[in-house]
């Protein structure tokens, strides 16, 4: 199995594998923060343009980690029904949640597009990029709520995520595209030898540059 010197590597590589897609028009998005520079290669070999689709899970106020939803760019909410069918009082836990976690969604997206509105993504062509994928939960997360925001088709693409993982992706999505699938998977990091964290500053670098990029060009 390769393992990827980087994320911005791993991105290129990734971006040989989708460039049939430069035809289709697409709309490449990442997801923060270690996505954003994977799709920055991704973008940038295909023309396309490039934003920030930031995902937060909501978290059952008494068992965080159990998710009763999410929310995502664009103000759009995903129930998680099978969740909220065993909670009592549901509806207020999820408005409450859903609004305390909007407020750091909010914080992100300024920060990162400074300013800049989102793409439209309705009718599209999009193309969701992580830098890999372990559980799918955020991935899986921002298929649902693509489809809420009207993209005609999303490719989910990826360097490397566990097989069980890609299967589940393959099912949500409309196609996926993944380098590699190794058996023996524990952690996304292991197959890249650098794999430190993404900073706000260079997500929001990289979108700035994208940004400018794609102006000239049209």
């Amino acid at each position: 199995m390769r393992v990827f010197s980087d994320r911005r590597e791993a991105g290129q590589a990734l971006a040989r594998a989708l460039e049939s897609f430069k035809a289709r028009d697409p709309v490449v998005l990442g997801l923060p923060r270690g996505g954003v520079p994977v799709a920055y290669e991704v973008a940038k070999a295909l023309g396309a343009p490039l934003d920030v689709f930031v995902v937060r899970k909501l978290g059952v106020p008494w068992q965080p980690e159990l998710a009763m939803g999410a929310i995502a760019s664009g103000d759009v909410l995903v129930r998680n029904e099978s969740v909220l069918a065993g909670m009592r009082d549901a509806d207020e836990a999820l408005a409450r949640v859903r609004e305390q976690e909007l407020a750091e969604l909010e914080r992100r997206e300024r920060a990162y597009r400074s300013g800049r509105p989102a793409i439209p993504l309705g009718g599209r062509t999009v193309i969701v990029v992580d830098d890999g994928l372990a559980t799918g939960s955020s991935m899986k997360a921002a298929v649902k709520a693509l489809r809420v925001a009207g993209a005609e088709r999303i490719v989910v693409a990826v360097p490397v995520g566990p097989p069980d993982t890609c299967r589940h992706l393959e099912a949500l999505a409309d196609e996926l595209v993944c380098l590699e699938r190794p058996s023996l998977f524990m952690a996304v990091g292991q197959w890249y030898e650098d794999f430190g964290q993404t900073q706000d500053e260079e997500v929001s670098e990289l979108l700035r540059q994208a940004s400018a990029g794609w102006a000239a060009r049209v």
